[in-house]
C-alpha cells in the first residue's frame, strides 16, 4: 500500500494522480476532509480507501501496520504561512511528521516528507540544501520552523541517510483551488484578471527591487510529483533536496506569462504591501539544484511561461480544472 498523507491537499491529491498515471491504486489516502472543498481533488482519482488523519496516527502510534505499507508520501500539514497557533503547528506539523518518519523506519517503508521553501528565511543564508549549516537558517515564519525542525530532528537522529525531505518553493498549478488565500499568485491573478481585467501586484519597498520585480522561483506542480515519483524508483536517493527550477522569476514575469496564456495584453497595477507582511516578506528565492541533479535526477522542468500556459488553457480556462479530469 502506498500512503499518502494530505492526500485530498494540493501536492498530495497531485501525488495520488501521478501514481495513478504509473498504474498505481492500491493507495491509502490520509486527510482531514472536514467541512473544506478539497473533496474535490479527489473526484475521479482511484484509490484504495480513505482514513482520517487522528485515526491514521492512532495506527501509527499503536506500532501496527495493517496496511503493508511500501511507502508514504507525507504531504499533510497545515500549510498556511500565517497561522499563529504555535502549539497547534508544532503537533500537526512537527511531532506528527515524528510519528510518522519512525513507523516507516519501523517497518522498512519508503519515507518522502514535505519541507519547504520557507525554512530559509530571508535568504541571508542563500538557499543551498547541503545538509551542514541548516541549523543557521532563521525562517521568518512559525509554518518555515516547524518544517525546519523536524529537517533538524531528523539530522540529529542520523535519519537523513535514510529518508527524503523534500524543500518545495513557490508550487502552482491545479488542485490548489481549496487553500482560498494560499492559493498561488498564478491561479488569483487568473480570477482577477477575468473579473477586473488587471493585475494587482505589491509594490517594492526596497530601492533594488523595481515594483513587480521580486523574485521568486515558481515550480509547476506536474514538475513536484514527477520528482517525488522518481525518489520512489531510487529507494537509494536520500537526503534533503530543494525542488524548484533553479531560475528565480519576477511577479512581472508571471504576470506577463499569465496574460499571455490568456491571449492579454498586461495591465498591471502596483498597490502598497500591507505593514503587516513588510518585514517577513522574501524579496528573493531561488533553489540550488546541483544536488538533485548531482543525485541522477532526470525531470525536465517546465519554464514559468510552459507552466502558465498549461495550467490555464488546460485547467483554469474548463469546467472542470482538476487534474483527475486530464
Amino acid at each position: 500500500m502506498y500512503i499518502v498523507t494530505g492526500g485530498a491537499g494540493f501536492i498530495g491529491s497531485a501525488m495520488v494522480w501521478k501514481l495513478n498515471q504509473l498504474g498505481i491504486d492500491d493507495i491509502l489516502v490520509v486527510d482531514n476532509l472536514s467541512t473544506s472543498d478539497k473533496w474535490n481533488n479527489l473526484v475521479g482519482l482511484r484509490y484504495e480507501d480513505y482514513l482520517h488523519r487522528d485515526q491514521f496516527l492512532k495506527f501509527v502510534l499503536e506500532g501496527d501496520d495493517p496496511f503493508d505499507t511500501r511507502a508514504v508520501i507525507h504531504m499533510g500539514a497545515c500549510s498556511a504561512t500565517t497561522e499563529r497557533d504555535a502549539d497547534f503547528l508544532m503537533e500537526n506539523n512537527y511531532r506528527y511528521t515524528q510519528y510518522v518518519c519512525r513507523h516507516c523506519l519501523n517497518h522498512d517503508a519508503r519515507f518522502i516528507n514535505a519541507s519547504s521553501a520557507a525554512t530559509y528565511g530571508n535568504g541571508e543564508w542563500g538557499f543551498d540544501d547541503d545538509h551542514a549549516g541548516m541549523d543557521r537558517l532563521r525562517p521568518l515564519n512559525m509554518y518555515g520552523y516547524s518544517k525546519q525542525l523536524f529537517d533538524l530532528w531528523a539530522q540529529k537522529g542520523g535519519m537523513l541517510d535514510r529518508i527524503v525531505s523534500l524543500k518545495f518553493f513557490n508550487v502552482y498549478g491545479p488542485n490548489e483551488y481549496h487553500k482560498q488565500d494560499m492559493r498561488s499568485v498564478l491561479c488569483k491573478a487568473h480570477r482577477q484578471i477575468l473579473e477586473t481585467g488587471r493585475l494587482k501586484l505589491f509594490k517594492s519597498h526596497r530601492e533594488q527591487y523595481p515594483h513587480g520585480g521580486q523574485m521568486r522561483d515558481f515550480v509547476y506542480i506536474k514538475d513536484c510529483v514527477d520528482i517525488m515519483a522518481w525518489f520512489l524508483e531510487h529507494p537509494d536517493k536520500n537526503g534533503v533536496f530543494n525542488i524548484g527550477t533553479g531560475t528565480a522569476r519576477t511577479w512581472n514575469d508571471l504576470a506577463a506569462a499569465v496574460f499571455a496564456a490568456m491571449d492579454r495584453e498586461p495591465v498591471i497595477e502596483y498597490i502598497p504591501m500591507p505593514e503587516a507582511i513588510r518585514d517577513k516578506y522574501q524579496y528573493f528565492t531561488e533553489a540550488k539544484m546541483d544536488k538533485l541533479a548531482a543525485a541522477g535526477c532526470d525531470v525536465t522542468l517546465t519554464s514559468l511561461e510552459d507552466g502558465a500556459a498549461d495550467y490555464v488553457r488546460n485547467y483554469l480556462d474548463t469546467d472542470n480544472p482538476y487534474l483527475s479530469s486530464r
